[in-house]
């Protein structure tokens, strides 16, 4: 019998992946499926960037480059960072890796360990909490609550710390819930966190560029006090359309940064070169694209909201941030889970369930507005077609 580390036992898994798989195979199947599940925009990445792909492939760039990414696209993080939040970053803390769950990972490793404690937000991200269980760390959840606009409550969170806990992780923009956290609230929090000067700080602001009704997003980086114990999370995921493409950065303290190099050099060497120069154009080039997919979810908000609100036992938020709402289902009768569930099953709209983010999702689902207006108003009317038929308790 093969003795596994029984730490994998521990690790949990991202159900979006799960249900586009199910949508997938029920698609094969011929069924006319909506897939609101996978946070995914339906816009295609620029062609500017394709091209700078396309090229450093044709100039030769097939070999591989430092652990940390190529100097010009470090160099180019840091200016954009300038640019956007008037920060100012070394590039060499700037570390470009294949995606923002890598940074998670890393960071999640570098400080959990049996006897711990790290805090993350619930309903939050699930890879935190299974990150976190695979360390042997104890995950203290965060509850983020839609009385307060799905914004973390930094009184709330403070009161959680103890001398055991070794990591906070923060997402503003938020990621089910579409939330916003205040400047207000975060300074409130980054005062706090001066009677704990041991706790490190993750803060994942991938969704950092989606926000509506004029908020600006709010990054960590702007606080000098915290930066020597601050890990920021972003990428190309998300504003550039840029899924497949694996490509994300985090800033890291320099205390942390040579053991984040190390871990690159013993997980996946380098991301992948051409993927890097396309990078390198997303940030140098215009921003167009960028403005005008945000602008178009901005208008899918409304809808998807307005629709919502107008169904049989669900009350939704309006998100600040990202492009997910999260919708409260509690006066369905159904669990949400199961209405995620039945919903694609009967209805062919996928939806993700509430409790796959957290102890405390049960009672909301999860939709992602980052599909057109035209499949938004028609998986709405299969949702209200399909409450207004089944509206008993499961």
């Amino acid at each position: 019998m093969l003795h596994v580390n029984p730490a994998f036992s521990r690790i949990g898994e991202e159900n979006a992946f799960a249900v586009l798989a199910k949508a997938a195979e029920l698609q094969r199947q011929g069924r006319d499926i909506i897939n609101l599940g996978i946070g995914q925009p339906d816009f295609s990445t620029p062609p500017h960037i394709v091209e700078a792909a396309v090229k450093a492939l044709h100039d030769g760039h097939h070999g591989y480059t430092a652990a940390t990414g190529i100097l010009p696209l470090r160099e180019a993080v840091a200016a954009d960072l300038k640019r956007r939040h008037g920060v100012e970053v070394s590039p060499d803390l700037v570390m470009i890796v294949p995606g923002g769950k890598v940074t998670m990972y890393m960071a999640i490793l570098m400080f959990g360990e049996p006897g711990v404690d790290i805090l993350y937000p619930d309903p939050g991200f699930p890879i935190y909490r299974s990150m976190i269980e695979y360390t042997g760390a104890r995950p203290v959840p965060v509850p983020v609550r839609e009385e307060n606009g799905f914004a973390f409550s930094a009184e709330e969170t403070l009161a959680l710390i103890t001398p055991q806990t070794r990591l906070l992780i923060i997402n503003s923009p938020a990621n089910p819930t579409g939330g916003v956290t205040p400047k207000a609230e975060i300074d409130k929090l980054v005062a706090g966190l001066a009677k704990w000067p041991d706790v490190a700080l993750l803060s994942d602001e991938i969704y950092g560029q989606m926000t509506y009704d004029g908020l600006a997003h709010q990054t960590l980086l702007a606080y000098p006090e915290i930066r020597d114990r601050l890990i920021m999370l972003d990428g190309w995921s998300k504003t550039y359309a840029m899924t497949g493409w694996r490509l994300g950065y985090s800033i890291w303290p320099a205390a942390l940064y040579e053991n984040a190099r190390k871990l690159a050099v013993n997980s996946y060497s380098c991301v992948n070169a051409p993927t890097q120069f396309a990078g390198l154009a997303a940030l140098t080039g215009p921003q167009d694209a960028v403005r005008a997919m945000v602008a178009e979810f901005d208008a899918r908000r409304s809808v998807v909201v307005e629709g919502l609100n107008q169904l049989p036992g669900v009350r939704a938020a309006v998100p600040k941030g990202a492009f997910y709402a999260f919708p409260n289902i509690a006066a369905t009768g159904w669990k949400a889970k199961a209405l995620a569930s039945a919903l694609l099953d009967d209805s062919g709209v996928a939806t993700i369930g509430g409790p796959d983010f957290g102890v405390f999702g049960e009672g909301f689902i999860r939709l992602s507005y980052a599909n057109s207006t035209v499949n938004i108003r028609r998986a709405l009317e299969r949702i209200g077609d399909f409450l207004s038929r089944r509206n008993t308790v499961r």
